[in-house]
């Protein structure tokens, strides 16, 4: 697989993983060679869960009103991830437990697409149909375009970096 740039470094998602049979049947010592890479998971899962939490008891949504701090943590972890992304596949040379610690773990735990749905489906239990899908439609319009224009940004300022 060529590289995005040159000097950049770009691996597979997951080179443990290359046929469904590998999935079945793993080989004789690929099982432990996950353990670090779950263990990382977990505990970024946690931080960002924990970081999460502490947003929306800082900025509370009172019911029935629009979920603007779950929208707000989405968008913010999508940009982060765009950010995230370009920097360890285009620039940085990332020790194998950086993206399933920060990737999977902290950012999947800090964005809140779970929170999201369960806030979607309050508003229309009461009877807040409109907002609920204005909620649906603006938050995944809104990840996207951060996610975009984050990866974007951070490619420019990589490449004027270069020049």
């Amino acid at each position: 697989m060529e590289p995005l740039h040159p000097g950049a470094v770009q691996e597979p998602l997951d080179p443990d993983v290359g046929s469904l049979d590998s999935v079945r049947r793993p080989r004789r010592g690929q099982c432990a060679d996950r353990w670090p890479v779950l263990g990382a998971i977990s505990v970024g899962g946690a931080l960002g869960a924990v970081a999460r939490y502490g947003t929306s008891l800082a900025w509370p949504t009172a019911a029935g009103a629009f979920p603007w701090t779950t929208l707000a943590i989405n968008v913010l972890g999508c940009a982060v991830i765009g950010t995230f992304t370009v920097v360890v596949t285009d620039l940085w040379s990332a020790h194998r437990l950086v993206r399933p610690f920060f990737g999977t773990g902290v950012l999947g735990g800090f964005t809140t697409f779970s929170t999201y749905v369960v806030d979607v489906q309050r508003l229309v239990e009461r009877g807040r149909a409109g907002m609920a899908l204005s909620c649906l439609a603006l938050t995944v319009l809104s990840a996207l375009a951060a996610v975009w224009a984050a990866a974007a940004v951070t490619r420019r300022l990589i490449e004027r970096r270069t020049r």
